[in-house]
């Protein structure tokens, strides 16, 4: 009987022994231990502080999160683990001797939602480098030497919440990870402070909705002082954003190689910042945004005669949309005012004003108003132009004329003594004739009997003949003859 025991208890070992390798046959991975220079809590295994120079072989396929900071790794390359990591979702790297990461090492954890790559010597981040993270949530990549970031490094991170590029050598602002339609859509916080930035897109920065700039960090950056500068941090400090409130002392800029503080640059005279309300004109399709500081907040919105705005109101030109914005069919005299928006969350709740302006005309007025300016303004040129073109280009009407018989010499010498430029002088005293000048400019006018001036009949039909004088005595001629003079063309005598 003894011997018959033994061999059913030998074939009892043998069947638990073959359903235990099925079992592991079916489920396709090999029964690993824990590392010998980790240690293992359940699915939790911490490698940290073993001076290690390359990553353990030997992982489990269940673990979750993978310690490994504080050893001597340097390089991470595609095939640093053999086995699949499925369940991994935190891994560790922090304060290692990384340079070089493969495009290709994120492949083996493909649910990995928290990367701690921070304190460790990465210069470059190339393209593609995160891509197989699509489900990564938070990155650190603070205090390493990275100069250069790729534009295309993080795409396809959908999912990516956090990013952490501080205490590095960045010098240009990755505008692609924050501006309007970006892949990273959920990106909430984006710390770029203490690196080398001196310039920023300050026009697109001020577009960017709140729940962005409230987790926009750049304090610690060598900034170029301007008035731009100062009014856009102001603008958020008004708003009490996160960004600028925790740091307002680290907030600084440089000018003339010297540090300042963005909220006093009272050597720039810069103006002081006034919230600015909506403008709008009549007929014209208006939208405004309850710029909240979080996402995903209910929003009611009440006008300035505090009555809730729902789906329409009475007068049916004003709504609400699904995302929380008023939306202005036909922008109305009668719809300016002050409209208040109450957002409610899960962590705190928002209230928000803004004033809307309604101008009691139309958009294009103001083409109209510039068209009036531009044609008075052509008009007038051209009123101009004509009037040097009758003084400097109408012909003389003496020399228009028709012969007619020749003015005395008489009247000839009492024209042109009018107008003369040197006194007149004795032909008979001494001097020769050509010692002085003796030209004269006069307006020479016909002297036919009968007729005025410009050849107009006077009234009497005479022309008085004035009595001779003593010789070198000026004649004097009658007003009208006086008034010839003012003709229209010169003629130089």
């Amino acid at each position: 009987m003894q011997p018959q025991r033994d061999l059913r208890g030998l074939w009892l070992l043998l069947l638990s022994s073959f359903l235990l390798l099925f079992e592991v046959a079916r489920a396709g991975r090999p029964v690993v231990s824990c590392p010998a220079a980790c240690l293992c809590a359940s699915n939790i295994l911490s490698c940290s502080k073993q001076q290690l120079p390359n990553v353990p072989h030997s992982l489990p396929s269940y673990t979750a999160l993978l310690d490994l900071s504080h050893n001597n790794l340097s390089r991470l390359r595609a095939e640093w683990t053999p086995t699949r990591l499925t369940h991994l979702h935190s891994l560790l790297l922090s304060h290692n001797h990384l340079n070089f990461i493969s495009s290709e090492a994120f492949s083996l954890v493909p649910k990995l939602r928290y990367l701690d790559l921070s304190s460790n010597q990465l210069r470059t981040l190339d393209e593609f480098l995160f891509s197989e993270l699509q489900a990564l949530e938070v990155l650190l990549l603070y205090n390493n030497h990275i100069v250069a970031v790729d534009r295309s490094a993080f795409d396809d991170m959908a999912q990516l919440q956090k990013l952490y590029l501080s205490q590095n050598q960045i010098s240009r602002f990755p505008l692609e990870l924050v501006k309007e339609g970006t892949k990273l859509t959920k990106l909430t916080l984006l710390d770029l402070s203490s690196n080398k930035l001196k310039n920023l897109p300050l026009p697109d920065l001020q577009k960017l909705p709140a729940w962005i700039k409230n987790g926009l960090y750049l304090h610690n950056n060598p900034l170029h002082c301007d008035c731009e500068l100062y009014q856009l941090f102001s603008h958020w400090q008004y708003r009490q954003l996160s960004s600028v409130m925790d740091f307002q002392e680290d907030l600084y800029c440089m000018s003339s190689k010297k540090l300042h503080n963005v909220f006093n640059l009272s050597f720039l005279n810069c103006g002081e910042y006034k919230e600015r309300a909506w403008e709008a004109h009549l007929g014209e399709k208006l939208i405004i945004k309850c710029d909240t500081k979080q996402q995903g907040m209910t929003k009611v919105w009440v006008t300035p005669s505090n009555e809730r705005v729902l789906d329409e109101v009475a007068n049916g030109t004003v709504k609400v949309s699904e995302d929380g914005s008023l939306h202005f069919q036909k922008v109305q005299v009668k719809d300016g005012g002050v409209y208040t928006c109450y957002a409610m969350g899960e962590t705190f709740n928002e209230t928000l004003s803004v004033e809307l302006k309604v101008y009691n005309s139309t958009l294009h007025g103001h083409h109209d108003t510039l068209n009036t300016a531009y044609t008075t303004l052509v008009g007038c040129i051209l009123s101009v132009v004509l009037v040097l073109i009758y003084l400097y280009l109408t012909p003389c009407r003496c020399w228009c004329r028709g012969v007619e018989k020749p003015s005395s010499h008489q009247g000839d010498s009492l024209s042109s003594s009018m107008l003369s430029t040197t006194p007149n002088h004795d032909p008979l005293a001494g001097g020769d004739k050509d010692d002085g000048f003796d030209r004269r400019v006069a307006f020479l006018e016909p002297a036919g009997p009968g007729q005025g001036q410009n050849g107009k009949l006077k009234p009497g039909n005479t022309l008085p003949v004035p009595e001779a004088t003593g010789k070198g005595q000026r004649r004097m001629s009658d007003p009208e003859s006086v008034s010839s003079v003012f003709s229209d063309t010169p003629i130089v005598v």
